[in-house]
């Protein structure tokens, strides 16, 4: 999962504490998604370094709050949207941004299933076209069968976005909302302001 992204999509619907975001990628992907904790602290360190997000505060308990500047609100988007993270898995970056999408308020979860299908369609075209040039260096036999996998995927992925794209139209809400239950051993900010409540165990959303 392009777990920056994500994270910053979950911050979408307002500020949120850092073990908050980070059961927010488990919840949000139906729990096809489990993060290393450490890596969605890291990850949230970096996106305040790249000026993707910035202080909002605290919660009246003390735990920092992140919101999205305009940078890291654009670079959300272009997720959503379709831009996938360098080096993502297609077929993993598109599972991950509908369910999230499909969880986030405000979010159009049928456009961006239909963008995604679109994408899924053209990879079906291009795999399909067993008459084009092989790779220098490649078997033409295993260059026909590695597009045949190819194509076999975009399949799959076309049957599960139609699924999908009917479970937001006519299903009831995949809508959710940040829990406001708190980390039970979580360990409040140092004077310097560090983040350090990631050793309590994660939380869910309602």
């Amino acid at each position: 999962m392009a777990v920056r992204e994500a994270l910053l999509a979950s911050l979408i619907p307002g500020p949120g504490y850092g073990f908050q975001l980070h059961g927010a990628l488990a919840v949000r992907t139906g729990g096809r998604r489990q993060v290393n904790v450490g890596q969605s602290y890291a990850t949230l360190e970096r996106a305040a370094k790249a000026k993707l997000i910035e202080s909002a505060g605290a919660t009246d308990d003390g735990l920092p709050l992140h919101r999205l500047t305009a940078v890291g609100r654009a670079a959300a988007d272009a997720w959503l949207n379709g831009e996938d993270a360098p080096g993502a898995d297609p077929w993993d970056e598109t599972v991950d941004r509908v369910l999230i999408a499909a969880s986030l308020p405000g979010i159009d979860a049928s456009s961006i299933a239909a963008a995604e299908a679109q994408r899924w369609r053209e990879r079906l075209a291009a795999a399909e076209l067993d008459a084009g040039p092989t790779s220098v260096g490649a078997e033409p036999a295993l260059a026909s069968l590695a597009r045949a996998a190819d194509a076999a995927r975009a399949r799959a992925a076309l049957d599960w976005l139609e699924r999908a794209a009917s479970a937001v139209a006519s299903g009831p809400s995949l809508e959710l909302v940040p829990s406001t239950e708190r980390p039970r051993r979580g360990r409040r900010p140092s004077a310097a302001g560090r983040t350090a409540d990631a050793d309590a165990q994660p939380s869910a959303i309602a």
